[in-house]
């Protein structure tokens, strides 16, 4: 049979020992998700370029093909113009049809103009949406990082509980007694 001493220091320092133990775990555990936090936050810069670079892309296409319908619609503005004033017909009538031929392909050329500016404010608004979702999983990822850090025990908690522990064995064994 033990002596009670060797009860008490035994059971401190088993929950001593399971203390520090299970401290280490959780240290390992938040090494671990601080690791898997690194590779996900590259993961989340990666992808936040590639849709960036997407967009981006689609933005000169849609400024590329804006160029050439609008030059489309001066070439056939010219061309209108070129007509009215080949077909013979002169005077009030042939200003009236130049100048209505003008106005249709500004007309034209400015809706290009509103659609490709139209197309601009909503590729800025995509590229804030994606800032937002990478800043959001930046936000999620170090949350974790800090819950797991968070669930390490101190040291000292450890100790005490070690210490509260024996105290507790001790006082079970002496009964009330022992603390009066």
């Amino acid at each position: 049979m033990c002596s009670v001493p060797a009860m008490v220091v035994g059971s401190a320092g088993l929950n001593l020992f399971s203390g520090l133990a299970m401290r280490g775990a959780a240290k390992e555990n938040a090494r671990q998700t601080y690791k898997m936090g690194l590779r996900a936050n590259q993961s989340a810069e990666e992808s936040f370029g590639n849709q960036q670079s997407a967009l981006g892309f689609r933005q000169r296409e849609n400024q590329a093909i804006a160029a050439q319908q609008k030059l489309a619609k001066t070439i056939q503005g010219l061309q209108a113009r070129g007509t009215a004033r080949t077909s013979g017909i002169t005077g009030i009538t042939a200003r009236l049809i130049l100048a209505d031929s003008e106005r249709q392909t500004a007309n034209a050329r400015e809706a290009i103009n509103q659609s490709l500016e139209s197309a601009t404010r909503q590729y800025r608004r995509n590229v804030q949406g994606l800032v937002a979702q990478r800043d959001n999983r930046r936000n999620q990822i170090q949350s974790q990082i800090n819950q797991a850090y968070n669930q390490i025990p101190s040291l000292s908690s450890v100790i005490l509980g070690a210490a509260s522990q024996g105290l507790s064995t001790f006082g079970s064994v002496y009964g009330s007694e022992a603390f009066n």
